[in-house]
């Protein structure tokens, strides 16, 4: 039996190992000729503004891989709304972040993909509980990658351990279906009081009950049955769900017909932002797994627009160096980086690297309130967003 998985190591990571092949021919074929020009690349995914906006998110580890490389680079701040231009541009000799390109897409593009989504979820249901319980659905070395851009777009917790280690935040949940089967059919209140003299006073004392029986006598049951429940979840799989709303409203009004008007109602399974605007005026609070987790990755590009201080750019691309502006209004603005940009306009693009060393820091908390506010300032609707809604 191996005792490795198939997960390249951080090692090879920061080394460059980690790399398209063609970057290896590249750079050999540079030191071949004796050439390695000044350059400024730039990380975009559309060249103009689109319209359909997105979160960045993964820059945190984009900062790490370039740290300690005779390199500037400046990028918009993490937790930024943005719909085109670049959100990352590097000055330096291209030898040294050539091999680098690879992963350095992949920091941004998966965790902005993920980001976004999950303000999508967020903002579907804004005065509502919205936790991650996405993780399952991914490789289990990206866990802390998914939880993380799960916070940062607004997302109130998430359910991987191991997330919870490697970002320095608590993970949190309760039961799955496997514990109150464990006990037998019949046997769900020994499940749940099981569940309720076991675990840490802190954790939510959440029942799940849908495993064996209808919703409605289960949620009853288990309120019955724990003293002091905080709240039921409902994780009815979608072949038997039916009409969910009218399912969620029947386990309110028999909760409260029976004096339990304080046990909270939670819902899991299968949910995106459709479903959470269905529900969330009956609905307590909401996990979302695959929804947020299974977010395609943005495409980002790397390019080169400056070659030894001379514009340059392949066909398609935008070339020379470019500013980036949030106008007042919530709009967002590409230009080139020597001109003037729009009237009372807001400069994006702030030092990220100075000489390989890192110059700015990162924080969570303050990432998650610029994209709270930002998407504000943009008017960002989840009923406008174009995935899977």
């Amino acid at each position: 039996m191996t005792d490795e998985f198939d997960i390249v190591p951080p090692e090879a990571i920061d080394s460059g190992r980690a790399t398209d092949a063609y970057f290896d021919r590249t750079v050999e074929s540079l030191d071949h000729a004796g050439r390695n020009p000044d350059v400024v690349a730039e990380v975009t995914a559309d060249q103009f503004p689109t319209g359909e906006w997105h979160l960045l998110a993964g820059l945190q580890d984009a900062a790490a891989l370039l740290e300690g490389r005779p390199l500037d680079a400046d990028a918009l701040p993490e937790g930024t709304l943005f719909d085109g231009g670049p959100v990352l541009r590097i000055e330096g000799p291209y030898r040294e972040f050539c091999r680098l390109e690879t992963a350095l897409l992949g920091f941004l593009s998966h965790p902005t993909g993920i980001a976004t989504r999950a303000l999508e979820a967020r903002r579907a249901a804004p005065e509502s509980t919205v936790l991650s319980f996405g993780s399952r659905h991914v490789h289990p070395s990206l866990g802390a990658m998914v939880e993380r851009s799960a916070l940062l777009g607004g997302m109130d917790g998430f359910s991987n351990v191991a997330a919870g280690d490697v970002i320095g935040r608590e993970a949190g949940g309760t039961m799955p279906h496997a514990l109150v089967i464990c006990f037998g059919r019949g046997e769900q209140e020994a499940a749940w009081q099981a569940f309720d003299e076991a675990v840490p006073e802190s954790t939510p004392r959440i029942a799940l009950v849908d495993t064996y029986s209808d919703e409605v006598d289960e949620a009853l049951r288990a309120a019955e049955a724990v003293e002091d429940l905080d709240g039921v979840r409902l994780d009815t799989t979608g072949s038997r769900r039916g009409d969910f709303r009218h399912i969620v409203r029947e386990v309110r009004w028999t909760l409260d017909a029976y004096g339990h008007e304080d046990v909270d109602i939670f819902c899991s399974g299968g949910l995106g932002p459709a479903e959470l605007r269905g529900l969330r005026d009956v609905a307590d609070g909401f996990g979302v797994g695959s929804y947020v987790s299974n977010a395609d990755p943005l495409d980002f590009a790397l390019d080169l627009v400056e070659v030894d201080g001379d514009p340059a750019a392949k066909r398609g691309k935008l070339t020379g160096t470019k500013a980036v502006y949030r106008t007042a209004d919530g709009g967002h603005h590409i230009g080139l980086a020597d001109r003037e940009g729009p009237d009372d306009a807001e400069s994006l693009m702030e030092p990220l690297l100075r000489d390989g060393e890192l110059v700015r820091e990162f924080d969570l908390d303050a990432a998650i309130e610029r994209a709270a506010a930002d998407a504000d300032r943009v008017g960002f609707d989840s009923v406008d967003a174009n995935a899977g809604d």
